[in-house]
């Protein structure tokens, strides 16, 4: 009888975005590998997925009717080792999971950022710090994806068994890997640029936390000292309209590209010359990461996640919110450089190869699993 993993997380999107690489490492290990979400995508490296209706407000209804669908599952399943994701995911799984702990289930929750952090409005605090203090007592192992979020739970005191740290999800840095300056030149023909234009890339969803009106209105700053300069923004949100209108009222829409859902990030991040990104709020990004491993230097506002991951002068610069004067300055920097475009892009892509990709978290992820199981497991898991 093989062992069971179980994956819990609010959508399974999750899962086919961040977590097959995982779900596929299970499998070869010869385990039988379940997901519980809300979605109907079908997932690789599954044997069996649960369709649960998780919402992501805490005050959906519908959240009931999915605790109590996941408490049957887990309970039927005798599941060796759970890992819940997301907020509402991770608060769903770990109150199911409290029987099944006390008959050896070891539980396993990743904080994708912790809502509450340094910046954020009270409320953050008063709605989301109790919840998770409580449940860290449900939880064999926290894992957060930041050190500023693993120093928080330590100096708070969460009392999950174990609080790790792990760095991120893991880049793909074969899918996601630099050009040459002849190549870039080709890729920017083939999707309708001049090899003249300088792209700057942002993929994030339109909602107020990833703030794309900031660069819009950066780029407004500089449209005439750099009339080169485009705005690529992939992605879809309730402010989609809203970033839309604000291109046209400032005097930019011809310079801003709205690229909708994309599943082609690895072939429009090379023709790129820069990344950027505007949110307010991040755990460890991974398009930014995916901007490191293409080369790109990254220019980026001031939160935990973009301060995990840029450095001035190094790979990019941190910009303080709403300075888009600042933006512009950097911006143009790097317009007029290509030098140091190659020099600080160097420098985030060795970043991602020696901490950021898949096989080096993958392997962070492997020593936590593998203390879970019995020596045989440890040890036939290290020879492979």
């Amino acid at each position: 009888m093989p062992k069971k993993v179980l994956f819990c997380a609010t959508v399974d999107i999750h899962f086919k975005a961040f977590h097959l690489p995982y779900l596929k490492w299970f499998k070869e290990q010869g385990w039988e590998v379940h997901v519980a979400s809300s979605g109907d995508l079908e997932l690789p490296y599954t044997d069996k997925k649960y369709n649960l209706p998780i919402q992501r407000s805490p005050l959906k209804m519908e959240n009931i009717r999915a605790y109590s669908e996941l408490k049957a599952i887990i309970n039927k399943n005798e599941y060796e080792i759970i890992h819940c994701h997301t907020p509402m995911g991770g608060v769903l799984a770990r109150l199911a999971a409290r029987q099944a702990r006390k008959q050896g289930t070891k539980v396993i929750y990743t904080a994708h950022g912790f809502h509450f952090c340094k910046g954020v409005p009270f409320i953050n605090w008063a709605l989301y710090y109790p919840v998770e203090k409580l449940l860290a007592h449900y939880t064999d192992c926290l894992i957060t994806i930041n050190e500023e979020d693993y120093n928080l739970a330590l100096r708070h005191g969460f009392k999950a068994k174990r609080v790790e740290q792990v760095h991120g999800v893991g880049i793909d840095n074969k899918r996601f890997g630099p050009v040459t300056a002849e190549y870039k030149m080709e890729l920017k023909q083939k999707k309708n640029y001049r090899t003249e234009d300088f792209l700057m890339f942002y993929a994030a969803e339109f909602n107020k936390n990833k703030n794309q009106q900031f660069l819009i209105r950066a780029l407004a700053h500089i449209k005439e000292e750099v009339p080169y300069a485009r705005l690529l923004l992939a992605g879809k949100g309730p402010l989609f309209d809203e970033c839309y209108e604000l291109a046209n009222k400032l005097g930019v829409a011809d310079k801003v590209d709205f690229l909708g859902y994309r599943t082609d990030i690895d072939e429009i991040l090379p023709m790129c010359d820069i990344a950027v990104a505007s949110s307010l709020r991040e755990g460890l990004p991974v398009n930014i990461m995916e901007a490191m491993s293409c080369g790109l230097p990254v220019i980026a506002t001031d939160n935990r996640g973009h301060r995990e991951l840029i450095h001035n002068d190094e790979n990019g610069w941190i910009i303080s919110p709403n300075d888009f004067a600042g933006m512009s300055d950097r911006i143009k920097t790097l317009a007029s450089n290509e030098d140091l475009r190659i020099k600080l892009g160097s420098t985030g892509r060795h970043s991602i190869e020696s901490r950021y990709a898949i096989n080096q978290v993958l392997m962070e992820k492997i020593s936590i699993y593998a203390s879970f199981t019995d020596e045989l497991e440890v040890v036939k898991w290290a020879v492979q």
